[in-house]
């Protein structure tokens, strides 16, 4: 496949044309009004119409027609000044039935260079939409070339995240910097000029020359002055921290301009030694084999327990958990071989049973392995029926407690799972019972909190559940037993209070505060980004609300700003790592 020419596009009042109208066709409307294009939808009278597109139509930012799509909608609907030709078009259509007039609107854009995007079929499109990252001046558009979208996602969230926040307000200032240099060389050449003008002059009452009348000033000098400044910003650019880019400041363009003679010194870099001594390791005469099962905890490395910390760098072989972030994984040695859970629906049985034979096969070969799992291994991680597994074939494991996400994760979100006033119970349940099996809903309690786990991919039949009515059982009706149900149903109300959390404690962190009426609309419209779980109860809007709005999405994990600075905490690596490395080589031990 050839090499995509990435470009970026100023599209203010330009005219998008969108043919279909489902939630696709609304993420493009989305992304045309947030470049200040126009978007046209062409949607029959008939065609269903995702709500927040009708939302868009209904407020008058979206236009809509309702003819179908006509061939010289084309050439019909653009910018008079281009003679009505449309700038681009996004074709949402799906199914087999609609690859038809799919390619048929793909060739009429190709003949009249009518730039086209059409969904699911890159041979088809003459562009493609990166996933972008923008903080103002600031984007960032990473793209797989149609080879996978979601990985593209996860790549843009993962490089925005070693941003600081708001950086953009930072590339603005350096390009007021930027501006001003050219500003300072423009007054610099004309000061040349008129010097040279002044010093050309003669008159007969002229005063004494200044001591510096004869100093040679040449053209050379205002080149050397101009390459300083651009060099000294260039520096700046490539060598300052990106937290000290991102707090700059007006007072600090001031001194950069004053002082741009300065030399700064060349980045050095400095060799990091290794957190384990991996010839001591590999010279340990025969280890003896053991199996510890560890939580990872929520997500952030800062979460790990120094014993499961411990645990991943004396391992020799690690198993981990599907879930576990990329951030726990970094910090395995390179040297230790890792594998990670298949586990994907219909496969969950046959992935856990290959976890359970690599680590009995590696026991038997002498090594130390760490099963590393999730949160805690004891809270819907199956860490009862691995420790009986291993213990029936001789290998008692150590089992290392982790932060549960149950608990936590509401906590990054501000929500306090019992709250006086509010809430006095926790119930945590999982979302998807044995063999994918929907579980029975807790029954509807206004002073409890319910966690659910694994809950997300099947959100829409979980809150259906939540919400059925509870019917008594007419037996106890004849017993006058108000209290005594048929659990078909929670009967909770849909002005519930409820929050998904996913990812907790990550830098991509995301929580969605809705209610059980909206909750469902909300995961649909903003995707999934697992991990995650769903809190419910009245203790969700104990610290934070919604405002009224059907649902509001909080982007981003603050939880332990400025605090690495106070404990030394660590993000992958860092002091406490290096200490708890020095102590594994004195003690050798677990």
């Amino acid at each position: 496949m050839p090499t995509l020419l990435l470009t970026a596009h100023d599209c203010v009042g330009h005219v998008h044309l969108i043919i279909g109208s489902n939630s696709i066709a609304n993420a493009r409307c989305a992304k045309s009004l947030e470049v200040s294009a126009k978007p046209i939808v062409i949607a029959p009278e008939d065609a269903e119409v995702h709500y927040a597109l009708k939302d868009k139509i209904d407020a008058g930012h979206v236009e809509r027609r309702t003819a179908g799509f006509q061939d010289d909608d084309l050439t019909r609907w653009g910018r008079e000044e281009i003679d009505n030709i449309v700038d681009a078009v996004f074709v949402v259509l799906g199914g087999k039935e609609s690859m038809a007039i799919r390619t048929h609107i793909s060739t009429l854009c190709r003949r009249l260079r009518i730039p086209v995007n059409v969904l699911d079929s890159p041979n088809l499109c003459t562009f493609s939409l990166p996933s972008t990252h923008s903080d103002g001046p600031l984007q960032i558009g990473i793209t797989t070339s149609g080879k996978g979208c979601k990985l593209a996602t996860r790549i843009r969230r993962e490089i925005a995240s070693l941003l600081p926040p708001n950086f953009g307000s930072a590339v603005e200032l350096l390009g007021t910097i930027r501006r001003r240099i050219w500003e300072e060389d423009h007054r610099s050449h004309q000061a040349l000029e008129d010097h040279t003008a002044v010093a050309e002059t003669e008159e007969d009452d002229i005063p004494a020359q200044k001591p510096t009348f004869n100093q040679l000033i040449s053209e050379s000098d205002h080149a050397a002055a101009k390459t300083r400044r651009i060099r000294w910003l260039s520096q700046i650019c490539e060598y300052w921290p990106l937290r000290r880019l991102a707090s700059i400041t007006d007072a600090d363009i001031d001194r950069i301009l004053q002082s741009y003679t300065t030399v700064v010194p060349s980045a050095t870099a400095t060799a990091s030694t290794p957190p384990l001594d991996i010839p001591t390791l590999e010279l340990r005469a025969q280890p003896q084999p053991r199996i510890i099962l560890a939580g990872s905890g929520p997500g952030s490395p800062s979460l790990l327990t120094l014993a499961t910390h411990r645990a991943i760098l004396t391992a020799t072989v690690i198993l981990a958990d599907k879930l576990v972030p990329s951030a726990i994984l970094d910090l395995i040695p390179r040297r230790t071989p890792l594998h990670i859970a298949r586990k994907f629906p219909g496969n969950a049985e046959a992935a856990q049973s290959e976890l359970l034979t690599l680590g009995l096969e590696a026991l038997q070969n002498g090594h130390t392995v760490l099963r590393l799992k999730q949160g805690d291994p004891y809270i819907y991680g199956r860490g009862s029926e691995e420790f009986a597994w291993f213990e029936e074939r001789g290998y008692k494991p150590i089992v290392l407690p982790g932060i549960t996400s149950a608990l936590s994760a509401p906590l990054f979100a501000q929500v306090p799972a019992t709250s006086r006033g509010v809430s006095d119970q926790v119930l945590i349940c999982t979302g998807t019972g044995r063999k994918g099996k929907a579980p029975e809903p807790p029954v509807f309690n206004a002073s409890m909190t319910v966690v659910f786990l694994m809950a997300l991919h099947r959100v829409g039949e979980l809150v259906g559940s939540l919400l059925a009515p509870s019917l008594p059982s007419p037996a106890d009706e004849e017993k006058g037993g108000e209290d005594y149900v048929v659990v078909n149903g929670g009967g909770w109300p849909e002005d519930t209070p409820c929050a998904v959390v996913e990812r907790a404690s990550c830098s991509d962190q995301r929580v969605i505060r809705s209610t059980l009426q909206f909750v469902v609309q909300a995961v649909e419209a903003e995707g999934s980004r697992p991990p995650g779980l769903l809190v419910v109860g009245k203790a969700c809007e104990v610290l934070k609300g919604r405002g009224g709005a059907r649902w509001v999405v909080e982007e981003g994990f603050e939880g332990f700003e400025g605090l690495d600075d106070v404990v030394g905490l660590y993000g992958g690596g860092g002091e406490m790592r290096e200490m708890v490395a020095e102590r594994v080589r004195e003690r050798g031990d677990v």
